[in-house]
């Protein structure tokens, strides 16, 4: 048993650790180090002292994966090739199973700096007929060119190792178009993302920016509640809706820092005041008709946006109390406003007008104000919590129907999941969160890469289809397909996150491919930058001022069956190397 060592199988939905350098798309095993294990492994008390140097740099705890040193993984790749190979009958194994490839993780102790061993079975049917072994090494970071690979040099060596007369390319890479912005002298802290992923055929040198031929898509992760973002104070009153939610949940109401200068209550009370004065005919000049339009915060945007999110004229009295009532910073506060209301509800001193199909407890007691009376309602325990969520619920569903319709990046019919009223009021509440979030990503879409129309309604279709399956994750990737032109001004002038290219030759199983790979982020996550002695001189003339990249090279060869009468092991395309390379 190997005691040193742990294995994960990685697949269906979960992000494999190596799909950078392989493109399959069956289960996989993962090796690593194990961390329980304290004991000293027999292989690694053999190292070299550059070996033991380099592992001694590595960090020595760490919650992430631990690598193996190289010449171990290279032994545990011997192993898995002998036990899948059908002709090594002195192993007795009654009856062969072809196991998921293996991906082993190493420490980068070898001269080369080799971060994955990797073996994969082919296979005809259910039969071995050889496998591919595959080697990955990194070198970085560094912002020397002269390190970097020559195009034609890497088409050739692939030619020689391979024995292939004809090789294709091809390119990929990776730009980021939004990036965490500095306000003042402070760093935003931020999750959010928009970079763009291109891929084209017929690389013509290393680091070319990609043709407007290429295939893009972009990739979206947007957090909301930056700072800079135009609908911001929308999404401070929507944290005022969830602080009131979690409220009616726990029966603890943990109240925000006021929206407004002025108390609630005393907004309410001239907000109500003003009504009694159109009520007895103070406003009879012409302008009884004119909705009633207030200082609401959802006003408050940017001038660059407000074509796209702007305040309605439609806001109906319980909206507009809603926007008073954000203010408030207590019970008893919420408490007195309510009283306020339902007094003048009474009275008759007021006759609001309110949208049809309002479910909520203060528009049924508007529709009975109507009729001259209204039931009693006990302004205690969790009831004023629930009245004044109901009526920012209603408000915040019609402001986020409003943009989405007016936009026309939807119909009615298919927000109608995101505004039901069938549920109960936390998953409203839920289901409203998703609503900002969508919007939060078609404003920053518009204001910082200006989008239109075209590029937009897709998007709120990817979004909204996601939205109605799975519940709100601000961490989600969301994929749009796109011209390479439309985004083209924000990286033809700078610098990718990752550039890479890949050189193949064969067809089928006998495919082998070469790819090369700079990137501006460490290519696996159990080696990092902190992990300098493994890496190359990181500044050039004393200057970190260039781009910094890591290097990476992953490299295939294969080994075939022969017959079992031929012989009682595989047949590789050419000699292993004295090192023990596979």
């Amino acid at each position: 048993m190997q005691t040193d060592v742990e294995i994960c199988l990685i697949g269906g939905s979960c992000k494999s650790p190596i799909e950078g350098f392989w493109n399959g798309n069956n289960m996989i095993y993962i090796l690593q180090k194990a961390l329980h294990n304290e004991e000293s492994d027999p292989m690694e008390e053999s190292k070299t002292d550059d070996a033991i140097y380099a592992s001694e740099l590595l960090p020595k705890e760490s919650s992430g994966p631990v690598a193996l040193s190289v010449r171990r993984a290279k032994q545990l790749i011997s192993l898995y090739t002998m036990v899948q190979n059908p002709n090594m009958t002195h192993l007795k194994i009654s009856e062969l199973v072809v196991l998921p490839p293996l991906w082993i993780r190493c420490d980068g102790s070898d001269p080369e700096h080799t971060c994955w061993l990797g073996a994969e079975p082919l296979k005809a049917g259910n039969k071995i007929t050889g496998i591919n072994f595959y080697v990955v090494t990194c070198d970085g970071p560094t912002a020397d060119k002269t390190c970097f690979a020559n195009l034609e040099e890497l088409k050739m060596a692939h030619k020689m190792k391979h024995h292939s007369s004809v090789v294709t390319t091809k390119g990929f890479a990776q730009y980021e178009l939004i990036r965490a912005a500095a306000i003042e002298d402070t760093i935003v802290e931020s999750e959010s993302n928009i970079y763009v992923d291109i891929t084209w055929n017929t690389v013509d040198k290393i680091l070319e920016t990609p043709p407007l031929i290429s295939a893009a898509t972009l990739n979206i992760t947007l957090e909301s509640g930056d700072p800079r973002s135009p609908v911001y104070q929308l999404y401070r009153e929507l944290q005022f809706l969830l602080a009131l939610a979690e409220g009616l949940k726990t029966g603890v109401t943990e109240w925000p820092e006021p929206l407004e200068s002025e108390s609630a209550l005393e907004l309410v009370q001239e907000f109500l005041t003003d009504l009694k004065k159109k009520l007895d005919g103070y406003c009879l000049s012409g302008n009884s008709n004119e909705t009633e339009k207030i200082k609401c915060d959802t006003a408050a945007v940017d001038s660059s946006i407000k074509s796209v999110f702007s305040e309605r004229g439609d806001l109906d009295f319980a909206e507009q109390l809603w926007c008073k009532m954000r203010s408030v910073s207590s019970y008893q506060e919420l408490i007195e406003c309510f009283t306020l209301i339902i007094k003048s509800l009474e009275h008759g001193e007021i006759q609001p007008w309110i949208h049809q199909g309002s479910s909520s407890l203060l528009s049924k007691l508007i529709q009975q104000s109507y009729h001259g009376k209204i039931e009693v309602v006990s302004l205690s325990g969790i009831t004023p919590v629930q009245m004044l969520l109901e009526i920012g619920l209603d408000k915040m569903k019609k402001d986020y129907v409003s943009f989405f319709i007016g936009q026309e990046l939807a119909t009615l019919t298919y927000l109608d999941y995101f505004i039901s009223t069938s549920v109960d009021l936390q998953e409203q509440v839920h289901r409203v969160q998703k609503l900002h979030h969508m919007l939060e990503i078609m404003v920053s879409c518009t204001v910082l890469l200006q989008f239109k129309h075209e590029n937009l309604f897709p998007l709120t279709q990817i979004c909204m289809k996601y939205y109605k399956e799975n519940p709100l994750n601000e961490k989600h990737v969301f994929q749009l397909p796109i011209r390479p032109a439309l985004v083209r001004k924000f990286y033809q002038n700078d610098h990718p996150e990752i550039w890479k290219v890949d050189i193949s030759s064969g067809h089928g199983q006998k495919e082998v491919k070469t790819s090369w790979q700079v990137s501006t982020n460490p290519p696996v996550e159990h080696m990092t930058s902190n992990n300098t002695g493994l890496f190359s001189d990181s500044t050039v003339n004393g200057s970190s001022e260039e781009r910094m990249y890591f290097i990476t090279m992953a490299k295939c060869s294969q080994l075939f069956l022969q017959s079992p009468g031929a012989s009682d092991r595989m047949r590789v395309e050419e000699p292993p190397s004295e090192s023990g390379d596979p």
